[in-house]
């Protein structure tokens, strides 16, 4: 078995949103490496001492196993990928045929439905080598990589000479008499990018189950099905099934008929045991387990190494994802790479790689599967309610008939968040504006359109946050809880680091997708000292909110990455982080059950008004807002008014906080300009809010 591609320690021009790569070497889109440095040349070429077993031909960073030249690839891209080459072999537009020719496939009669998706159908129920689909977040990206891009075949009876192409394939299948002519001059050599894709961080279930049964229906709606898998392995997601592994007395129970719940039954102790399996694979070596690198704690689902070999440079990290490409989980990877490590004839340039690099960026395939990019896009939001693209015509129908019913959804929302906020219906219209906030431009550093909001005068004893974020949860297509303790920032690790060793990005709480909620819970925290790491901490939560940017950790210098996160913070009194916005909470109401109450209030809410609540939410984020001139005069002479009667408490600041919520509130009714109706309802809520804040500082003294 030979190892055949290496990945590149090229240089790469840093940017913002880019990292080093490449210990010692020039700078680096992905996670690399630090910067610096002339840069290392191209790592490339054919490891010596290469060995093949017949009939299987394994060459690394090269090829996929495949049916015979055009066979039926079970909806896979590989059998036909081969076809066209076989057909193209003088022309060098070969390539583009085979993405075209999906393009096309996948716009027909919602084709993306039906494709598999490895967020939904654990990998062991897909076919190999078949056509796939990931939604995810570039969670780190590796060096590139060489393949064989066109490689020659020898048969040693006849000395017939096959030419093969190389794309979307880790491993090379040759027949019982072939062997690949390594000296062939048909060789071609090319390049394709890895990224290490995770699961959109703190995905919420309502999302993972509408994507589920909308390609289940898909599915089960064909004429005829896919020969990739089939409907009645669909029948399972991807969490159901984990759990199945993670409980193997209730798999025997179900197979034995029973309807029995049998959670109680296993022991907390062996049930731990039996989780960790599940996220962690131990290797033939006895290595350590192996941690697929998510971001936040308790996430489920699979990582992937995504191998793009085009545009590679429009993605970054922390991009989210929709990749269509081909399936490669062959067991030969594994055996390849255990070997590599333990071979002491590789090449002088592999041994650049530490044991440490070779296991973490060549995991076994069962665990981290290989996605070959066949077409891959950017995703504007992560909510399967909505069109993934808002431009087509379609899609603008969508959002045009949604639009003509927003009046009464948002009445209903405002209610349901009035009830969720104890009866405080001026909470819950600023709790409205914050989850439609986001991003939409930057100014040198300043982030526009970044709504912080500070709950402050939240009761402490009922576990209200928690409460009141497992309804957020049900709202939004991604967030996360934060719980703000001493002991939280003082042991976790919030920001990002580069690990030199492994030639890895370890991931932190705030390596999030964009449009995360992360709700920020100070109720519980209680006087203690931080050390190092959590005042590090403390002061990265800072500059996501002030800056909406986390600078990652690469051990000789930090570098800043943009982010657009949503951040709701809860509090008794007024937060230590800084925010946008405080509202004072005004309970109307105190349940003698919290946890009841809350729960009440989502039983009540049929599920399609919820998902109204839910396209509500993801499409007013979405929608492109201006101010008429006019208007604009009219606001400008407004505030020199109020600067006039009261030039001590009216301020610049005050300016812009009341046009962000004049642009939200505006927004929330569906209209994209800016009304003087709108202005001026913009300006009594923030009058409202600030004499609640004054009446409060009057209470206590030093509340503001």
């Amino acid at each position: 078995m030979a190892a055949a591609g290496a990945r590149s320690r090229e240089g790469r021009e840093a940017g913002p949103a880019a990292i080093p790569a490449g210990r010692g070497g020039g700078g680096g889109r992905a996670a690399g490496g630090e910067g610096g440095g002339s840069g290392g040349g191209p790592r490339a070429g054919l490891a010596s001492g290469t060995r093949f077993r017949q009939p299987r031909h394994a060459v690394r960073g090269g090829l996929a196993e495949q049916p015979p030249e055009g066979g039926g690839g079970g909806g896979g891209g590989g059998g036909g990928g081969q076809g066209i080459f076989a057909q193209n072999v003088s022309n060098s537009d070969w390539e583009k045929k085979v993405t075209e020719y999906f393009k096309e496939k996948l716009k027909e009669n919602n084709a993306t439905n039906w494709v598999p998706s490895l967020n939904d159908v654990p990998v062991h129920y897909l076919k190999p080598n078949s056509l796939v689909k990931f939604r995810c977040m570039v969670q780190d990206m590796f060096d590139p990589e060489f393949y064989m891009g066109v490689y020659e075949t020898v048969d040693s009876n006849t000395n017939a000479r096959v030419l093969h192409f190389g794309k979307y394939r880790d491993v090379a299948e040759c027949g019982p008499q072939q062997e690949i002519d390594l000296n062939s001059s048909q060789t071609v050599t090319l390049e394709r990018q890895t990224f290490y894709c995770v699961p959109v961080p703190g995905e919420s279930a309502w999302v993972k189950e509408i994507s589920f049964l909308t390609e289940t229906i898909a599915s089960q709606a064909r004429v005829s099905p896919s020969t990739s898998y089939t409907p009645s392995r669909h029948k399972r997601s991807y969490e159901e099934d984990e759990d199945m592994d993670l409980h193997p007395s209730k798999q025997k129970e179900q197979h034995m008929g029973s309807g029995g719940n049998i959670h109680g039954c296993v022991e907390p102790k062996r049930l731990e045991t039996e989780a960790s399996a599940g996220h962690h694979a131990i290797s033939p070596n006895c290595s350590p387990p192996l941690d697929l690198n998510f971001p936040l704690p308790g996430e489920k689902g699979p990582a992937c190494l995504v191998k793009v070999y085009e545009n590679w440079e429009s993605f970054k990290v922390n991009d989210v994802l929709e990749v269509f490409g081909v399936l490669s989980v062959d067991p030969v990877l594994s055996i390849v790479n255990s070997e590599e490590r333990d071979s002491s004839t590789l090449d002088p340039m592999e041994c650049m790689d530490t044991a440490e690099e070779q296991r973490v960026h060549s995991p076994p395939a069962s665990l981290v599967p290989r996605i070959h990019v066949i077409l891959a896009q950017k995703l504007q939001h992560i909510n399967p309610l909505l069109p993934a693209c808002l431009n087509e015509e379609e899609s603008k129908t969508f959002v045009s008939n949604f639009m003509s019913e927003l009046s009464p959804v948002r009445a209903e929302l405002l209610g349901f968040l009035t009830h969720a906020l104890l009866g405080d219906s001026l909470a819950a219209e600023y709790l409205i504006l914050h989850l439609i906030s986001t991003v939409y431009a930057r100014r040198d550093v300043l982030p526009l359109g970044k709504f912080t909001v500070n709950l402050s005068g939240c009761p402490r004893s009922s576990a209200f946050t928690e409460h009141l974020y497992r309804l957020i949860q049900q709202l939004v297509p991604a967030s996360y809880h934060l719980r703000m303790s001493i002991e939280s920032m003082n042991q976790s690790r919030f920001i990002p680091r580069k690990d030199y060793t492994a030639n890895r990005l370890v991931s932190g709480l705030l390596q999030l997708a964009s449009n995360t909620s992360l709700v920020i819970d100070e109720t519980q925290l209680e006087q203690g000292q931080l050390d190092t790491a959590g005042v590090h901490n403390v002061t990265a939560l800072g500059n996501l909110i002030t800056w909406q940017k986390v600078e990652y950790d690469f051990n000789y210098h930090r570098m800043e990455f943009p982010c657009n996160i949503n951040v709701l913070i809860t509090s008794e009194g007024r937060s230590l982080l800084p925010s946008d916005c405080q509202v004072h909470l005004q309970p109307q109401i105190i349940p003698p059950n919290m946890e009841e109450y809350m729960s009440s209030l989502l039983t009540a809410v049929l599920p399609s008004v919820l998902n109204k609540f839910r396209i509500y939410l993801s499409l007013l984020r979405l929608l492109d807002y201006s101010i008429s001139e006019e208007v604009t005069k009219a606001v400008e002479e407004d505030f020199v008014e109020m600067r006039k009667n009261n030039p001590e408490s009216v301020t610049a600041d005050d300016l812009h906080k009341m046009l962000l919520v004049a642009r939200f509130l505006s927004l929330s009714a569906g209209q994209t300009t800016l009304s003087r109706e709108r202005w001026l309802r913009a300006k009594q809520l923030e009058a409202l809010r600030k004499a609640r804040l004054q009446q409060q500082k009057c209470v206590n003294g030093n509340e503001l």
